[in-house]
């Protein structure tokens, strides 16, 4: 069966909902991560210094949704109703049965935490059961290292280096590494966290 695009919609989790993206949520993203240089250290974005560039980034994250070029959820922790980041589906190959999960942050103090790793599950699951996708992967800074820790703990395969591979922002180089989970390894990783070992 081939795999079909992603759409915005609603994703429920233990610890967090993805809600498609808009505009507003963008006085709360800037709450939760404006001006906190740190969270946005590996985004190809400058940190947004007010609500007026917060929701700049909305809009060309919709923007890229809209050309079909990635699908964007905001993350809400439960009984908070207020969202602490986003996360998005990026690359996506419906023809190749193959999807990159990107562009994410959330506020400092859901770092390493359930939160963000729910994230990341909340939308495997999506793409491997109802999307349909044969792969799913991310392509992280090699010096990111929380990140891949949350790779290391969802049970995503480091594949190695892209070296000299994007340009950062501030003009440095940096190597991407890239990480893959395939639609044969899911079961496994689901069963994790049936059994309560994740997130």
């Amino acid at each position: 069966m081939a795999s079909q695009p992603p759409a915005p919609v609603t994703l429920d989790g233990r610890h967090i909902s993805l809600e498609p993206l808009t505009p507003a949520h963008a006085p709360d993203l800037h709450l939760a991560g404006g001006n906190d240089d740190e969270v946005w250290r590996w985004l190809p974005a400058l940190t947004p210094r007010s609500e007026d560039e917060m929701r700049r980034l909305v809009e060309q994250r919709l923007a890229q949704q809209a050309a079909g070029e990635a699908a964007v959820f905001a993350v809400v922790p439960r009984g908070t109703f207020r969202p602490v980041g986003w996360i998005a589906y990026l690359d996506i190959s419906a023809t190749d049965e193959r999807v990159d999960i990107g562009w994410d942050w959330v506020a400092r103090p859901y770092r390493n935490t359930a939160v963000a790793v729910e994230a990341h599950l909340l939308l495997l699951y999506n793409a491997f059961e109802t999307l349909r996708f044969g792969r799913v992967q991310w392509q992280i800074d090699h010096q990111d290292f929380a990140a891949q820790a949350v790779m290391a703990r969802i049970g995503g395969l480091r594949e190695g280096p892209l070296r000299r591979h994007t340009r950062r922002l501030d003009g440095t180089w940096r190597d991407t590494v890239v990480y893959s989970l395939l639609a044969p390894e899911w079961p496994a990783v689901k069963e994790r966290v049936r059994a309560g070992l994740l997130p």
